[in-house]
């Protein structure tokens, strides 16, 4: 595994619509009480001036916003991640326009400085002038491939970009929704794995002796989704599970770092998985009523979902005059489908990642599903976030995002925006192309049921991931632990189960 502070293990598909959604979103383009480790919204002065690329003046304004006495913790903590925010974006953009060229040339060595000129004219790579310096994200040449056409058509080398293998229409997708049908259930095709998950810190990352603190990712209860979860073996030993309804579950583990050894954290866990597939009928569909229960998912959630007038402008166009709300579901997912996929930048290093990825045009996994839940609440649709892991039978695995939406009178459903729509080949019934709108595979573990949630145990200071939560959290007494010091990994195996048939 090659370690970078980015997002490396974001699920990576091949489908790149880049021109439709130009064309579609074109017009866009011309204080709650303070937890230590899920960081309060920062003054929104302050937070413009790091999004426009001002440290130098977004630093002083800090240090002169926290010298004034009588500040509180709040208060405090929101201008120090602010800081902090910094910090980690100069850890994403790192790579001068020489240093951009140099890596794309690679693939195409006859490359022009006009040719990439052009290309950073249209938003294909991208970068952000700081302090007056243009920085290049680390991933933007790889991400050029998938931005443009042109660019992989100019490669010296033509290597496709593999699919992930359930992004394509295949025997398990055709099998889950026919199961589906014959039994009248949603949850169908159980299979039991059994998952490790490994953190290993670099060794001195922690002073001998101190104790280092390790949350890992653990799965969910789900009903009809995953369940049967029994914790194997932990190492060390005595791993704290969070309770079971905790959005954003974690195994809890502690020990203590020794001179130059890596400090490794396992955890051990088998549960039973099931593909899902709600044979939904359009004209059943009725608008929801909005009980006390649904309410927060029709609402704003600020900083990332927030109802900005270029949400609502874009979210007129494609909707129109539908009224039903899984059509209108229907044409908000097609939407966000065009958004062709990206490598991202760490998500706490974004300050509003809805708004972001509708004017970057681009986003990964996490990012689309977040426009997605934002434009489906907008529009009245309850909506929430779900993450984890996904898998397979070869040798494939990433952390990936996706959400839920509820649709009366079936309650909620999975959606992947990202894995997008299927193509059915004959003899498919068509009704396959929307298998991700109501549907899910069962190669995927969830750890969370909503973003940016508290762990339990609390951490002390910032997580390193702000939003989600699948690679694993990591401090010491002296300050929580990037990721640039240190790996995870997933092993597994299956247990029984793995029946397409």
């Amino acid at each position: 595994m090659t370690r970078v502070p980015a997002k490396q293990g974001k699920h990576e598909p091949t489908r790149r619509r880049a021109l439709a959604y130009a064309a579609l979103a074109g017009m866009f383009f011309c204080a709650a009480p303070a937890l230590a480790s899920l960081p309060p919204p920062g003054p929104p002065a302050i937070v413009a001036q790091i999004d426009q690329g001002h440290f130098a003046a977004a630093r002083q304004a800090i240090d002169a916003a926290l010298a004034k006495p009588g500040l509180t913790t709040g208060a405090r903590e929101a201008l120090e991640f602010q800081r902090e925010r910094m910090h980690r974006i100069l850890l994403d953009f790192t790579l001068t326009a020489d240093d951009a060229k140099a890596r794309i040339r690679k693939q195409i060595p006859d490359l022009t400085d006009a040719e990439f000129a052009r290309w950073d004219k249209a938003g294909l790579l991208e970068h952000m002038v700081i302090d007056g310096r243009t920085l290049y994200f680390n991933r933007a040449p790889s991400n050029l491939y998938r931005l443009s056409a042109e660019a992989r058509a100019r490669r010296a080398v033509q290597t496709p970009i593999a699919d992930g293998p359930n992004e394509t229409l295949n025997d398990h997708h055709r099998a889950v929704f026919r199961e589906a049908l014959a039994t009248g259930t949603a949850g169908v095709l159980p299979m039991r794995v059994r998952v490790t998950q490994t953190v290993t810190v670099d060794a001195n990352a922690v002073p001998a002796g101190e104790t280092v603190k390790a949350w890992i990712p653990y799965p969910r209860a789900i009903p009809g989704q995953q369940d049967d979860i029994r914790l194997v073996a932990s190492q060390p030993a005595g791993a704290r599970i969070a309770p079971v309804d905790t959005l954003q579950r974690t195994a809890y583990l502690e020990a203590p770092a020794q001179a130059g050894q890596p400090t490794v954290f396992k955890l051990t866990y088998e549960l039973t998985l099931r593909a899902q597939s709600h044979a939904i009928d359009p004209a059943r569909v009725v608008r929801t009523a909005i009980t006390p229960a649904l309410k927060p998912f029709v609402e704003e959630r600020a900083p990332h979902i927030v109802f900005t007038d270029d949400l609502r402008a874009f979210s007129r166009k494609v909707v129109g005059d539908e009224k039903n709300p899984y059509r209108i579901a229907q044409k908000l997912f097609a939407a966000v489908d065009q958004v062709p996929w990206a490598g991202a930048r760490e998500y706490s290093t974004i300050s509003n990642i809805s708004d972001y990825t509708l004017h970057a045009g681009h986003g990964d996994c996490g990012e689309q599903t977040m426009l997605l839940l934002t434009l489906l609440r907008l529009n009245g649709i309850p909506a929430r976030w779900q993450s984890g892991w996904m898998f397979s039978d070869g040798d494939y695995d990433n952390i990936h995002d996706w959400g839920q939406l509820y649709l009366a009178p079936y309650g909620w459903v999975p959606v992947d925006v990202t894995f997008g729509q299927l193509e059915p080949k004959a003899g498919d019934d068509p009704r396959l192309r929307w298998f991700y709108v109501g549907g899910l595979d069962a190669y995927r573990i969830a750890f969370n049921d909503d973003y940016s949630r508290p762990f339990i145990p609390a951490k002390q200071f910032p997580r390193s991931e702000t939003v989600d939560s699948q690679r694993g959290e990591v401090e010491w007494r002296g300050g929580n632990l990037y990721f640039d010091k240190w790996d995870y990994h997933f092993d597994w195996q299956f247990l029984h189960g793995r029946n397409d048939k």
